[in-house]
């Protein structure tokens, strides 16, 4: 993947013509070009032509970062440091947001490339036009990531020399450095917004075993689809993974694909997790209103929240719909549907239908009503199903059983698609019954994720918790000096204490907030309410300057909340609930 726009030597890049390099970066520009974006180009050409003459490195212009579905205005290796440059041409001022933005921009850099690792790394904001202070205040970081530094043009030259001054080390091997991988782990929330808006699985995942393993299950999922279609078949796909082996984004991934109404293809994702899918379609709508606002098109949240809840749905919704409308098939062919082993078994949706939705004859398991939505179309049809590992089956739940002999006992006509680990205890099957057997399926190995896609920083933290819990004291003592290094973990008994320190971690945009145990009901002489309501969409999206946002740390969220989600950084705090006794 060609990462930047323009890249090249500063040297070469000084002496060459800035037309050229503008038609370089134009030909690369898959979006309509703005005449301001132009001039921003042409006027950071120039500035660092003429302040970069006398150094030695290398520069990209319009630098990727999939993750999280932006560009780097500049980039420039110059001795040991990376500078991360933002420019906001015109503006005369430094707004919080954008130096969180090139904060996270460095952040990422550091965290998701392996190149960048163990570098300097130094992100400038730069506005134009502003009047202030000429002195510019750089201290040296204690990781080597600097805090974001302002300016203005004229003093950029100043910034660059007094990084250098601090930046004690060898001279970045350029080669090497853009060889190296790039492993990001994207929230979900990055992860939707950048696969809507046109990148790929592979872009925004790690450039290893789990990112190989990542593209083969979505070819193998894409490849089913095609087939069904071709020869007018009816399929039911599972897809297994190993907890955060990236099976949602293999979802998210082909319902992206086909967005589009009119494609036979069309798709949709299916969740029963309200929040999450309540968050996801928030933060579509609101990604959608400011892309068009940057292209100086108009579009009203409204429609915006109308056009994505298409796209991602609450399986409840889509099978209130198929209840409404009896006869009539979905619009969409591919219906995806996440963690499928929590739909409801018969008795449970018996009952539910009965007594919330007037259904006193319905007679059918979750599953079993779902896929014979789905088969209402008269040629083709197919139903992916997501299937997490690790998870108990609760009560009312159907479990991989439910959707398999929904297929073999009322719809034998659909071809099963397995991994060849759906069997396994650990995905809900029965190794030592026949109640999960696939027998008459097609086994797809690829159809199975192997590798967990997690941060190098928390790949341990699971198997530390379980140490923890399971009082494998001298395990635990291991794992936690092997995380400590990466993951901090520390422990108070004073909730301000642990607020602050959140905030003293917590750098660019990373999301902080404080979670609890749902019956962590005598926390309320400390100010957490674990009944009060809480918006998940407010908590995970708004801002710091959003009074319910998790970064004001009163609202606290619940496992029920966060299921699914991600904060960078978090306080967990327990309750009389969780205690050790012998």
């Amino acid at each position: 993947m060609n990462r930047a726009y323009y890249k090249e030597t500063i040297a070469r890049f000084c002496a060459d013509q800035p037309s050229r390099i503008i038609g370089e970066m134009v030909a690369e520009h898959n979006f309509t070009l703005l005449n301001t974006q132009r001039d921003a180009w042409v006027g950071q050409i120039e500035l660092l032509q003429s302040i970069l003459k006398n150094s030695t490195g290398q520069i990209y212009f319009e630098y990727s970062i999939p993750r999280m579905g932006k560009r780097i205005d500049v980039l420039f290796i110059i001795g040991a440091v990376i500078f991360v440059v933002e420019f906001k041409v015109g503006a005369s001022s430094f707004l919080g947001a954008d130096r969180d933005q090139v904060t996270d921009y460095a952040l990422d850099l550091r965290n998701f490339h392996e190149g960048s690792h163990d570098a300097y790394v130094a992100p400038v904001l730069v506005s134009t036009e502003f009047k202030g202070e000429t002195g510019v205040k750089i201290s040296q970081p204690n990781d080597k990531l600097f805090s974001p530094i302002c300016c203005n043009g004229a003093q950029l030259e100043q910034v660059i020399s007094r990084v250098l001054a601090l930046a004690t080390g060898t001279t970045l091997n350029v080669t090497y450095w853009e060889a190296s991988g790039y492993k990001p782990t994207p929230t979900i929330i990055e992860a939707t917004l950048a696969l809507y808006n046109g990148h790929s699985v592979v872009d925004i995942s790690r450039s290893d075993a789990g990112a190989i393993n990542l593209s083969k299950t979505s070819a193998s999922v894409a490849e089913i689809i095609n087939s069904s279609r071709a020869n007018n078949e009816k399929a039911i796909v599972f897809v297994t993974g190993v907890p955060g082996a990236g099976k949602t984004l293999v979802g998210l991934n082909i319902a992206t694909a086909h967005i589009d109404k009119d494609d036979e293809l069309y798709s949709v994702f299916l969740s029963g997790n309200g929040p999450l899918v309540s968050i996801l379609q928030e933060a579509l709508a609101r990604d959608k209103v400011a892309r068009a606002k940057e292209k100086g098109e108009k579009i009203k949240v409204g429609a915006a929240r109308s056009e994505v809840k298409a796209f991602i749905q609450n399986v409840h919704h889509f099978r209130d719909d198929g209840l409404a409308n009896f006869e009539k098939a979905p619009v969409e062919h591919v219906a995806l549907f996440d963690e499928a082993q929590r739909a409801w078994d018969k008795s449970q949706t018996v009952d539910f239908m009965k007594m919330k939705k007037g259904q006193p004859n319905f007679d059918q398991s979750e599953p079993e009503f779902l896929i014979s939505c789905m088969d209402r179309h008269k040629d083709w049809a197919v139903v992916v199903c997501l299937v997490g590992g690790g998870q108990e089956i609760n009560k009312g739940e159907a479990g991989i059983f439910g959707w398999l002999q929904a297929v073999k006992e009322s719809f034998p006509r659909w071809k099963i698609y397995a991994s060849d680990q759906l069997t396994d205890s650990e995905y809900g099957g029965d190794t030592s019954g026949d109640n999960c057997s696939i027998e008459g399926s097609i086994v797809i190995p690829q159809l199975h994720l192997k590798t967990s896609m997690r941060s190098f920083r928390s790949e341990n933290v699971s198997l530390f918790v379980k140490q923890l819990l399971d009082l494998e004291l001298s395990q635990a003592q291991d794992t936690f000096k092997e995380l400590s290094e990466n993951y901090p973990i520390v422990l108070t008994r004073n909730l301000d204490r642990g607020r602050e320190w959140l905030r003293e971690q917590a750098r660019g945009s990373e999301r902080y907030g404080i979670v609890v145990s749902s019956q962590a009901e005598r926390l309320r002489p400390l100010g957490i309410h674990v009944k009060a309501p809480v918006n998940p969409v407010n908590w995970f999206l708004d801002g710091k300057d959003h009074v319910r946002s998790s970064y004001y740390l009163e609202d606290v969220a619940t496992e029920f909340h966060v299921q699914g989600l991600e904060l960078d950084w978090a306080c967990l705090v327990w309750d009389a609930d969780f205690r050790y006794t012998p």
